[in-house]
């Protein structure tokens, strides 16, 4: 989800469109004067291939130059090495430099981050090189388990800092603008179930669990049976206590396991943030096991993910960092890859992108909150890596980059789920 310009800058190459306020270098030998002129080079670069974008580039011996002629943000590189790599590889250099406090950002971060992302989708480039890596990542079993604990088995007391009550780490639903992220998290639950027509004594299976929430708030609710499975032994764990402790365990099993394993028979299956986790080269894993598993004449499903406009890889630094082995989908990857093997026919299709914007808002909001305690825990570059992760996903979505997607299906034969979409909308039921 990197939000950093991705093409290498190439200094001095074209006329220079920004003014850069440069200093005087000092006298001393050509070495010095050429280090200057680099480091001139490269600010005209950056600021030109950013032309638009509202912020101001600011060097650590006082050079500057402006994207644009409001700046909203102003980054701030320390040092001539960041600034190279910046020039040659801004996609991971950012990351980087960000993480490690050699790259600065004052004022509007998510604002800055949100319009370069406008400035990509605007270009719509793609190239060969970064299309053929999609197919790159490989999500074994054994890799999957590591990507997940990765990111997944920080802790639970971590998420508990900066999460909601109910530990929902994926896309809130906003009934209003005004709602609580407590409320739409609990508001997305039920929008999911209802998009599955679910009814008492029917038996559901998810594939990526999370924390159990879903699966405990089906239960209880809509009164169906929830077989759930998850590789990560924090959240497993969790869930399974917390199951115990709400007297559900007789109604929800949390099995530790990948969702290639999954055996037994459901009349509904459902996936919430997970496919990204999934890798395009297993699609085909994903539809199988759920062929597999789905009931023949009655079943449906629920694919929610975080999609894009059109195939691309994960930017570099976030799969370094944050999610190693993601990849992002395209919705057209997504149902050629893990519905039309098998013949499953597209029901509903809802992108809810500017509700996962204004959940990133909160999780952002809430995780500078606690950042001190953060820090304590994990350190100060910990902390910034995910500040800048948090922000460049608000940008992506704000930016146009990233949607999220809600696809319900059903067997071909099943009779209509809805007349209308009218009833996704009411009221949750009362048992």
């Amino acid at each position: 989800m990197s939000v950093v310009m991705r093409q290498p800058l190439r200094p001095g190459g074209a006329a220079d469109t920004q003014a850069v306020a440069e200093p005087r270098p000092a006298s001393g030998g050509v070495r010095r004067l050429s280090a200057h002129a680099v480091d001139a080079a490269c600010l005209r670069a950056i600021a030109r291939a950013l032309d638009g974008v509202p912020m101001r580039i600011e060097l650590w011996n006082g050079a500057s130059a402006d994207a644009s002629a409001s700046p909203a943000a102003t980054v701030r590189i320390g040092d001539r090495a960041t600034l190279l790599h910046l020039a040659a590889d801004p996609d991971v250099a950012f990351g980087e430099g960000y993480r490690a406090g050699r790259i600065e950002v004052d004022g509007d971060l998510v604002g800055m981050l949100a319009a370069i992302v406008r400035k990509q989708v605007g270009a719509g480039r793609r190239s060969p090189a970064l299309v053929r890596a999609l197919r790159a990542a490989r999500n074994t079993l054994a890799r999957a388990r590591r990507n997940v604990a990765h990111h997944y088995d920080l802790g639970n007391d971590f998420y508990r800092l900066w999460l909601d009550r109910e530990m929902v780490y994926t896309c809130a639903y906003f009934p209003t603008p005004e709602a609580t992220l407590e409320a739409a998290q609990v508001a997305k639950m039920d929008l999911v179930a209802r998009k599955l027509a679910l009814r008492p004594g029917e038996v559901v299976f998810e594939a990526g669990c999370g924390w159990g929430s879903l699966a405990l708030h089906l239960a209880r609710q809509y009164g169906v049976h929830v077989r759930a499975w998850n590789v990560s032994h924090e959240q497993t764990g969790w869930a399974r206590e917390r199951a115990a402790r709400e007297g559900l365990s007789d109604r929800v099993e949390f099995v530790e396991d990948d969702y290639r394993h999954m055996t037994g028979h459901c009349d509904a299956f459902v996936s919430v943030g997970m496919l990204e986790h999934v890798g395009r080269p297993h699609y085909a894993a994903l539809a199988d096991t759920i062929d597999r598993t789905l009931d023949r004449t009655g079943g449906r499903g629920l694919l929610h993910f975080i999609g894009r406009n059109a195939p691309a890889p994960t930017g570099r630094w976030i799969a370094r960092r944050i999610f190693p082995g993601t990849h992002i989908p395209s919705l057209g990857e997504a149902v050629a890859g893990v519905l039309e093997p098998h013949t499953l026919a597209v029901v509903d299709v809802e992108n809810l992108q500017p509700h996962y914007a204004r959940t990133l808002a909160h999780w952002l909001s809430r995780f500078r909150a606690v950042e001190d305690e953060v820090t304590r825990r994990f350190g100060e570059p910990f902390t910034r890596m995910w500040r800048l992760y948090l922000a460049e996903a608000q940008a992506g979505f704000l930016g146009g980059n990233l949607q999220l997607f809600q696809v319900t299906f059903a067997r071909p034969t099943r009779p209509a789920l809805r007349w209308t979409r009218a009833e996704l909308y009411g009221e949750a039921p009362t048992l």
